[in-house]
């Protein structure tokens, strides 16, 4: 079966929960998107509320406090919150590419070795909540080693998570640290047989997918990704892409018709839908692609009109400000308002003015069509 660059777009959408908000819980929302990117606090909180009928922050807190919901660094060696069933497997998949990290880092020049020799000792020092601070003091104590360096390299390979420290979105500025509840032993057959499953996650949430795509998604080599999806090809389904390409499926996914409405959003910044790709053309059009994402890495909070990005929004004293790269109709302005007088209602008892420490960005934005949506 062959399925267009437009469906395409749909069936992500729709396993993203952006054709229609769910009344599911935050708890379950995660679960079936898969993970959040969660760079920043507050992303988490906005892609929820994007999916969710009747979204309450309070809830997403009570998850990430009792451990339902975890954020750790993964898949792209970001952050993200995931379901905590999910965290175990999908960190264990990624043993091999996180243990080349440390391999590749700056860790003070310890050996390999003897940084993975303080590691038992370092899941026992975090049975608690430490800071950057405490575990790098914790780490000079251990011998001649310079904590700062070592823990630099250290920290996106150990399986530890982010404690919740309190402030409007769970996790502050200066974070702390706490061991997973199931660590993570690395060997090459758990690592193998962990990849199978972060595969087939994936493609519940994101897929119709490529190899490139997973193996993009995964930080995992493409020899990896093409080994895992073959241990898997009796179950999936084979789809060719719009270019010819070979994509593959997990069975009974949704794959709505083209034509299925899309109606307008207002995504986080760092929102996974936009990265989930090797090619992000399914929902960032081409000539857009350097527009939302900074040469830095930041990608920006942007507008979906019909599926695809179609502009920015930004937080102001004012209000919302939306920014459209095209002229757009009546109907999608008055949508747009919609959302962001609901989302204003989130943000008022958080972070009105959230991502405003990035809105340098803004003037250096090409020209466009720009309303206020909220006041």
């Amino acid at each position: 079966m062959k399925v267009s660059t437009e469906e395409l777009n749909r069936a992500t959408l729709a396993r993203q929960l952006l054709l229609e908000r769910e009344a599911l819980d935050p708890v379950e929302g995660t679960r079936r998107i898969v993970a959040i990117q969660a760079q920043q606090a507050a992303s988490p909180y906005i892609a929820l509320w994007n999916r969710l009928v009747d979204f309450k922050a309070a809830d997403l807190d009570a998850a990430f406090l009792d451990g339902r919901l975890v954020k750790a660094t993964l898949m792209r060696f970001t952050l993200h919150a995931v379901h905590r069933d999910d965290h175990l497997p999908l960190h264990t998949a990624m043993q091999a590419t996180l243990r080349g990290r440390l391999t590749q880092s700056r860790a003070g020049g310890l050996p390999l070795g003897d940084a993975h020799d303080l590691i038992p000792g370092l899941l026992e020092f975090t049975a608690q909540p430490r800071t950057n601070a405490e575990i790098e003091q914790w780490l000079g104590e251990q011998g001649d080693i310079p904590g700062k360096d070592v823990w630099w390299g250290l920290r996106s390979f150990v399986p530890v998570l982010h404690a919740p420290t309190g402030g409007p979105w769970s996790f502050g500025q200066r974070p702390q640290y706490v061991a997973a509840p199931q660590p993570s032993p690395y060997s090459e057959e758990l690592a193998t047989e962990a990849l199978k499953t972060l595969v087939w996650r994936y493609l519940e949430g994101f897929g119709p997918a490529s190899m490139p795509d997973v193996a993009q998604f995964a930080s995992v080599h493409r020899t990896r990704a093409k080994a895992a999806i073959a241990a898997l090809l009796d179950q999936l389904i084979v789809l060719e892409g719009p270019a010819g390409e070979q994509l593959y499926d997990v069975p009974d996914a949704p794959r709505p018709p083209a034509e299925t409405p899309a109606p307008p959003r207002l995504m986080a910044m760092w929102d996974s839908t936009l990265l989930a790709y090797e090619n992000r053309s399914r929902i960032v059009p081409a000539e857009y692609k350097s527009v939302v994402t900074r040469t830095n890495g930041d990608v920006l909070p942007t507008i979906l009109v019909d599926g695809h990005v179609a502009g920015l929004w930004r937080p102001t004293p004012a209000g919302i400000e939306a920014r459209a790269f095209r002229r757009q109709p009546a109907k999608v302005w008055k949508a747009l308002r919609s959302e962001a007088e609901s989302l204003t209602t989130l943000l008022a008892d958080r972070d009105p003015t959230v991502y405003s420490r990035y809105n340098n960005w803004w003037s250096k934005l090409p020209s466009g069509h720009t309303r206020m949506l909220t006041s």
